[in-house]
């Protein structure tokens, strides 16, 4: 059976696609959103692995934030993502904001890990 895409899954596909034809060697910055958290991993699309990854879910994170699911949690995830891709080795990104407006919390995770380092 055939099933229908939603909206966002089509727009998600969209945004893939034009990241994966632009990317070239670089790995990807892929967020993802919910309503308490927000995650970041840095994905190796060619090998199929995923390199760093960083969410305000962690107990760390947990403790020090006021909220998890806000700007200010945001930013600290795109830091610490930072932090962590640079261990990895990883300079330069090509980011997948996953078809998500970009705005609010996709953004601000955006600038935390251009301000801890990462180039895209």
């Amino acid at each position: 059976m055939v099933r229908k895409l939603k909206v966002q899954d089509r727009r998600k596909a969209r945004v893939r696609r034009a990241i994966r034809k632009k990317a070239g060697e670089r790995p990807r910055l892929s967020v993802f959103r919910s309503h308490k958290y927000i995650y970041a991993q840095i994905i190796d699309d060619r090998a199929g692995v995923t390199l760093a990854a960083a969410s305000s879910n962690e107990p760390d994170m947990r403790k020090t934030l006021k909220s998890t699911g806000d700007v200010e949690a945001a930013t600290e995830v795109g830091k610490l993502i930072a932090e962590r891709a640079r261990k990895a080795g990883v300079k330069q990104v090509v980011f997948d904001r996953g078809g998500y407006i970009y705005h609010g919390r996709v953004k601000a995770l955006a600038d935390g890990a251009r301000e801890g380092g990462l180039d895209f």
